[in-house]
């Protein structure tokens, strides 16, 4: 993203010392930026973080869970005692998969925010380099 400058002779009083008013609207817009990249990546750290959640390891909880239901039922034993560890099983496998999904969302927002400052970086080093390889360019000419 561009970073917004404009160019004004007026000096602009802020936060007890003077600036012109070009510095304030690149601190403003700087501060859109992190805030926008801040958002991007904890979308992009739910969405992943919401995929991965249920792994084989909660699968194979859950199956075992309803394996274990069955075999109770089968076996005869009442509803008051199968219903409660049916709950329990299902309790614990929604339980598995929040903590994995909550793990999973902190390394990956980490991930996802470093990787868009290095995007960020790059961009404005390519920038600048542009910049600077245009007027090496025209100085030639």
């Amino acid at each position: 993203m561009p970073v917004l400058i404009t160019v004004k002779i007026r000096d602009t009083v802020k936060a007890g010392k003077a600036m012109k008013n070009s510095e304030v609207n690149e601190e403003i817009s700087q501060g859109q930026e992190d805030q926008e990249i801040e958002q991007t990546a904890m979308q992009r750290a739910k969405d992943r973080a919401s995929a991965a959640r249920w792994n084989l390891d909660i699968a194979v909880f859950l199956f075992a869970v309803v394996i274990v239901i069955i075999i109770l039922s089968f076996q005869g034993i009442g509803l008051e005692i199968v219903a409660p560890i049916a709950v329990f099983g299902l309790a614990m496998v929604w339980l598995c998969g929040w903590r994995q999904g909550a793990q999973l969302y902190e390394r990956f927002y980490n991930e996802e925010l470093a990787k868009l400052k290095y995007e960020q970086i790059k961009t404005t080093k390519e920038t600048i380099e542009d910049i600077v390889q245009k007027a090496i360019r025209e100085r030639w000419r």
